[in-house]
């Protein structure tokens, strides 16, 4: 697997309905890009935060609240447009020449329909590493796991909280620190 010698690692929580029954009139809208910096010589994890996003096509309900612990209240306090969170990648993790990774291609994808929807600049390369595959191909297995269990498989426990961008993130980092 080629990549960059630090990679950018990205867990994303979004405006989220159950059973995935989109609302009319309201799309997908990230609300946290929870991320981090690691660098694969030294394996060292760094630069890890939360950058809550001001959703602009949709809004928090109850069940996303109960699922992400994003509120309302939280993110009028400390949520910032899409558009500012990605200057802030550029500019805190010089993200534009590093491979960047996520669990899935969930994140990668909503980044990229987010940045088209605006009409900005992906603050990432086209370099996109999906963890997820990768782990499944290091180890030969026939389907691909979630998160915590990939964690369990190398006998890891979850660090934080399930489904805190920051700590998805993390940890996410900690599997692509065992498999590259």
């Amino acid at each position: 697997m080629k990549t960059t010698n630090e990679i950018i690692i990205i867990d994303l929580e979004a405006t989220c309905w159950e059973n995935d029954r989109v609302p009319i009139g309201q799309q997908v809208d990230i609300i946290e890009i929870g991320i981090c910096k690691l660098n694969i010589k030294s394996k060292a994890i760094s630069q890890k935060q939360s950058i809550y996003v001001i959703p602009e096509r949709s809004e928090i309900n109850r069940f996303c609240t109960e699922l992400t612990g994003i509120t309302p209240q939280l993110i009028e306090e400390k949520g910032i447009y899409f558009e500012e969170a990605c200057e802030i990648i550029r500019d805190q993790y010089q993200s534009a020449p590093l491979t960047w990774a996520g669990y899935g291609n969930f994140d990668g994808e909503q980044i990229i329909e987010q940045c088209d929807w605006l009409g900005i600049t992906n603050p990432f390369s086209e370099n996109y590493m999906n963890v997820m595959h990768e782990f499944k191909r290091h180890f030969n297995l026939h389907k691909q796991i979630g998160l915590k269990r990939a964690l369990s498989y190398l006998n890891m426990d979850f660090e934080g909280t399930h489904h805190s961008g920051a700590d998805d993130a993390y940890n996410t980092a900690r599997i692509l620190n065992e498999i590259l």
